[in-house]
């Protein structure tokens, strides 16, 4: 098999590209081969999660009726994620897509799998891909959403809102909040489920390849022994992570604006929010760590031992007399084969043991907390924060 035909078999590795809801999609025309025609699912999904809540609210006079607490268009929480968050769930799909579909042939085209361990590297991909296509495990997330996420919002509530009116002296679901709990709020948790069920599988992946002996090369200028490339998946996450901040952000805007919390009460659930979010990103790349510790290790070995023997015969050649008398010092490739053994060593000795850097960890905590920013201004005045940016730039 050439090279590049098994390029082009790791190119068909998608995590979003199949399942039983993207061939529905296929058959409704809500979506091309490569997840095209977003429009055209965002205009089916959402107007069928949010329009009815608002049509049932105007209806039932709930839609800015002081009478209750929680008026359906004063709901923020809501809002953000049936118009805000649902929609990012589906324009990250073909933004994950795109990142992340070279980057398991980068396997393959760096020569980290042994010709060895090549079935059972095949074996992983086409594990993958069954269970992304898995028609079990969607029914079972549906079940999940249905048993645990619709129970949850048929407690009795406990706050007089658009979707719980006092009936007979309790507080009901009315039309618009069966609406809620049946549809909208199923179909927003549905993808959510789905989105984590495929980190999931990104994850098992990882894992398995990590079990292979991989030929990692220690003066790798990415100081990954060649791995360096996984961070672009990390990268390739970060709006999943932004649609995270940003449903925090609605539910934060509710306590904020109608309960009277105040922004410094969420400094737990940011930081629960960002940890968990970032470890479910850059957690599955540790699987390597202690491979590539053990690479180090021989690494150093291996070059300190080189090292040794060059820094020696360069020593009784330039300091002991060594060297011929008509070979003259100025111009020789020595002092330069030198010099690049070691920057070898030290790219070595510089090696990490994570596929990562402080890079891409700040680049999703950013992602995650750019939404919740925009709270600062129950905090601060907008002109004092644009005085205090001024300040800090200028």
């Amino acid at each position: 098999m050439s090279k590049n035909t098994d390029l082009t078999e790791c190119s068909d590795f998608s995590l979003v590209l199949g399942g039983p809801l993207y061939r529905l999609w296929r058959r409704m025309g809500l979506a091309g081969d490569d997840l095209q025609l977003i429009r055209r699912r965002i205009v089916v999904l959402v107007p069928l999660a949010w329009v009815p809540l608002l049509l049932l609210s105007i209806a039932e006079g709930h839609l800015t009726d002081g009478s209750v607490k929680l008026p359906f268009l004063q709901d923020v929480a809501v809002h953000v994620r049936l118009l805000l968050a649902l929609p990012m769930f589906i324009l990250a799909e073909p933004f994950v897509h795109r990142r992340m579909r070279p980057i398991v042939g980068q396997f393959l085209s760096r020569g980290l799998i042994p010709d060895a361990a090549r079935a059972k590297f095949d074996a992983a991909i086409a594990s993958a891909m069954r269970l992304r296509d898995s028609v079990v495990v969607e029914v079972l997330l549906i079940a999940f959403v249905y048993v645990v996420g619709v129970v949850l919002i048929g407690r009795r509530p406990v706050v007089a809102s658009w979707y719980a009116v006092p009936m007979d002296g309790k507080l009901q679901l009315s039309l618009a909040g069966w609406w809620l709990g049946c549809v909208s709020m199923p179909l927003f948790q549905f993808l959510l489920l789905r989105w984590y069920f495929r980190l999931f599988i990104w994850a098992r992946f990882l894992w398995q390849v990590s079990r292979i002996d991989l030929r990692f090369v220690p003066t790798h200028p990415d100081q990954c022994g060649g791995l360096g490339f996984l961070s672009w998946a990390a990268n390739a996450f970060a709006p999943l992570l932004l649609t995270q901040g940003v449903v925090l952000t609605g539910i934060m805007a509710n306590r904020i604006f109608y309960a009277g919390a105040k922004f410094a009460e969420f400094k737990l659930e940011l930081i629960g929010l960002v940890a968990a979010a970032v470890f479910a990103i850059l957690g599955p790349l540790l699987v390597f760590s202690p491979k590539l510790a053990a690479a180090k290790r021989v690494g150093l070995r291996e070059y300190g031992v080189l090292a040794q023997s060059y820094v020696r015969q360069f020593d009784h050649k330039w300091l002991r007399g060594g060297a011929p008398a008509e070979e003259p010092l100025i111009g020789s490739a020595d002092i330069q084969s030198l010099a690049d053994m070691g920057n070898s060593f030290a790219v070595v000795n510089g090696m990490k043991l994570a596929p990562f850097g402080m890079q891409t960890v700040l680049l999703l905590v950013v992602a995650t907390l750019l939404p919740v920013s925009s709270l600062l201004l129950t905090m601060i005045p907008l002109e004092e924060l644009l005085m205090r940016l001024v300040k800090v730039v200028f």
